[in-house]
């Protein structure tokens, strides 16, 4: 039996509409138990997005896994507690799993950009990869304000450009136009956004190195870095194809309202 547990990241994952459209659009089969309150979250002690726990007949906690990967060693893990709980003819092969866009593993031996927050949450940075908002003045909490992009990146810096409100989960664009920068190094880069209260859609253009993305568009443009926010979810913006490169990734929105969350590489 699986059992999925949703524990919202950002106030938008409360909404069960949005909940119930990301699990019909990522095929989930299985019930998914909505923790807005982190009730569940508490009672196993945790603190990894994803989390993966395995019981075995008796409801015994035999194996934990944090983060993505390691999925052969879940696998046997499963194909174990089978055996023991009787299961005959378990299958012991290994399936491999054909996925694509934002389901790709993540090419972890590149990533060396963290998840960062837009907003003023705190970010986790670690040692070895920390980012640094670069535009001067630095965020200024839940009121209006003019950024302005700074003129040259180091690996892991970003910041805003035009007219932003900064709360603490996300930014808004106030403005009629805004831009988002980040001096970054991995495969994959995605941008959590949705557009704002009004609902109303946001075109935006997305540049790598100041050109059109050509071949390493994500799966949410085209290859001229257009796209469209329409709803609140990750979009995927980056995926770089050949040798993994550090690159600056600007996105700019074309009209007011949008909200930017989080950025997040693979």
């Amino acid at each position: 039996m699986i059992i999925g547990v949703h524990a919202p990241e950002f106030a938008f994952e409360k909404d069960l509409d949005n909940v119930r459209r990301a699990v019909r659009q990522l095929g989930i089969h299985y019930p998914v138990a909505i923790d807005n309150n982190f009730t569940i979250w508490r009672a196993f002690d945790n603190h990894f997005w994803p989390a993966h726990y395995f019981a075995d007949a008796q409801g015994r906690l035999r194996y934990r896994h944090f983060g993505e990967g390691e999925y052969e060693q879940s696998e046997r893990v499963i194909q174990q507690l089978l055996a023991e709980a009787g299961q005959k003819g378990v299958d012991t092969g290994i399936v491999s799993a054909v996925t694509e866009g934002v389901g790709l593993q993540s090419d972890w031996l590149s990533v060396r950009s963290p998840e960062t927050y837009i907003g003023y949450r705190p970010t986790d940075n670690d040692h070895e990869r920390v980012t640094t908002f670069a535009s001067r003045g630095g965020k200024v909490k839940d009121a209006t304000h003019t950024y302005a992009l700074p003129f040259a990146f180091a690996l892991n810096d970003w910041g805003l450009g035009g007219d932003w409100r900064v709360g603490y989960d996300e930014a808004t664009l106030i403005g009629h136009s805004g831009r988002i920068a980040f001096r970054f190094k991995a495969r994959d880069l995605h941008l959590v956004m949705g557009p704002g209260p009004d609902g109303q859609p946001v075109r935006f253009r997305v540049r790598l190195e100041g050109a059109a993305p050509g071949e390493d568009r994500g799966g949410d443009i085209d290859a001229q870095g257009m796209g469209i926010v329409t709803e609140q979810r990750l979009y995927q913006l980056v995926r770089q194809h050949g040798a993994i490169r550090e690159m600056t990734f600007e996105i700019e929105f074309l009209g007011p309202g949008v909200q930017a969350f989080a950025f997040t590489f693979g």
